[in-house]
């Protein structure tokens, strides 16, 4: 069974790293077909929220809920997951195209070719996509990260710093793609610093400071 839902709910999420807390009992809700946008200085919590949302680490209090799914269904929730990181998480010496064929195939997809012309077409990525990845500049590897997120069409995405490098043409097509994944219903929750950028996706926006929500918007 893959899960589906329509809301992601994190309620009283602690994580603490030895004696450094990183979150502080906070509650937070997105919603199928919203963009949400997390603020707030460094170290604030924002990337360690992420990583919880993501299944990448567990809270040491505190529970994160997809619909009536929780961290027991793990495996298939997985499945609904896109992250982009800081780190773009493709291997140096595969070119863009096999690194997206690779991910295609772990998912499955019936037609990973097509697919992976798709994202090519939509993200621009026909200058480069056929040399090794080690080549690439910070805004290559963020557009072909992003692409890597959502080639299978995830229902919740979660994007840490996806501005980072872009041009502005790279901008306004992450714009563009954000806006089609709102349309789609995803569940988009991103972290940036890019202040005009929130200001253009965000439905909803939660301020951090020191692991605790100050703001909701």
């Amino acid at each position: 069974m893959i899960a589906d839902f329509e809301k992601v709910e994190g309620q009283g999420l602690t994580k603490i790293y030895g004696v450094t807390r990183a979150l502080a009992g906070i509650d937070v809700s997105f919603g199928a077909g919203t963009v949400t946008v997390i603020k707030g200085p460094n170290g604030s919590g924002k990337s360690t929220l992420l990583a919880l949302l993501g299944m990448l680490s567990k809270a040491t209090r505190g529970i994160v809920r997809y619909g009536e799914f929780d961290a027991s269904n793990a495996p298939s929730l997985r499945r609904r997951i896109g992250l982009m990181a800081h780190e773009a998480m493709v291997y140096p010496d595969l070119s863009g195209i096999e690194n997206l064929l690779f991910v295609a195939r772990l998912y499955s997809l019936d037609f990973p070719t097509r697919r992976v012309k798709q994202l090519r077409d939509r993200f621009a990525l026909d200058l480069f996509a056929e040399r090794p990845t080690r080549t690439y500049s910070r805004g290559q590897l963020q557009r072909l990260a992003l692409a890597r997120a959502v080639i299978h069409e995830p229902r919740l995405l979660l994007l840490d710093e996806p501005t980072t490098g872009l041009d502005s043409a790279s901008v306004e097509r992450l714009v563009s793609a954000l806006e089609e994944e709102k349309k789609r219903g995803t569940i988009s929750v991103l972290v940036t610093h890019d202040a005009g950028f929130a200001e253009r996706l965000a439905d909803r926006c939660y301020q951090l400071r020191r692991g605790s929500i100050v703001e909701t918007a």
